[in-house]
């Protein structure tokens, strides 16, 4: 009965983390970057690939192509919370789940109701200008006259607050994430491929021995994980979420 002894672990978690990649989102419509049919099995655009196209090089020497492929391939608007967003917010207002970190920049988590989000990528709901304060959300990037975005105070271009290819992941977050990890007593890590560094790295921080692992494909940490599950993370976590039965397996 796997499943009936993590729902009890789960229950017993005195510090219940959730570690997310582009996999957590893949059942709202929004694809996800490493498996097939994923953004870079994709071919990119004229000779750069997604990784060039999605760098700060692209954006400061490129700005009309960068924006070009950003828009066409990473902005969701109409992207909504699904399954496994539901579950965890609901187990944070259960007090159950003490913090989600998440490589995913799309908001989805805040928008099923998570309040204790830590982003190590930055969200496509933030923009900012390159030249002065003003700030402005996802509406105004999609509703922009320009194919490069134009700050209305100074005419400066607007980036979004997402970290790209050549740009460090923010020391303050990665903090914040290294203190969650490590008062962690549960962790679940879902949705990602766990190749792509720092970020991956970050659950060397978790000292627990409660490691569920749930990804359609193997990662490199699977040996570590006390349980692994090969299967749509919104369907774990509902049956997670929901009262036992005689299927649990």
């Amino acid at each position: 009965m796997r499943l009936e002894s993590i729902r009890r672990k789960i229950k017993e978690a005195a510090s219940l983390v959730f570690f997310g990649g582009a996999g957590t989102s893949t059942e709202s419509g929004i694809p996800d970057f490493r498996t097939a049919g994923g953004l870079y099995s994709q071919p990119g655009v004229r000779h750069y690939t997604p990784e060039e196209l999605l760098s700060r090089r692209m954006l400061e020497q490129n700005p009309e192509l960068f924006f070009e492929y950003y828009r066409n391939h990473l902005l969701y608007p109409n992207a909504k919370p699904n399954r496994a967003h539901v579950v965890l917010s609901k187990w944070e207002r259960e007090g159950r789940l003490d913090t989600v970190i998440t490589q995913n920049i799309d908001g989805l988590h805040q928008m099923a109701g998570s309040q204790r989000v830590l982003e190590l990528h930055g969200s496509v709901h933030r923009n900012y200008c390159t030249n002065c304060d003003y700030t402005a959300g996802l509406d105004e990037i999609m509703k922009a006259f320009h194919l490069v975005p134009q700050c209305p105070q100074c005419g400066g271009m607007l980036r979004p607050d997402v970290v790209l290819y050549g740009e460090a992941l923010d020391s303050d977050v990665m903090h914040q994430a290294v203190q969650a990890l490590q008062r962690a007593d549960f962790l679940i890590v879902g949705g990602t491929s766990l190749v792509v560094y720092p970020a991956a790295g970050l659950i060397d921080y978790f000292q627990g021995e409660n490691l569920l692992l749930i990804n359609r494909e193997a990662t490199p940490y699977d040996h570590r994980a006390k349980w692994v599950i090969h299967d749509m993370i919104g369907e774990v976590l509902s049956q997670l979420s929901a009262e036992p039965s005689s299927n649990d397996h």
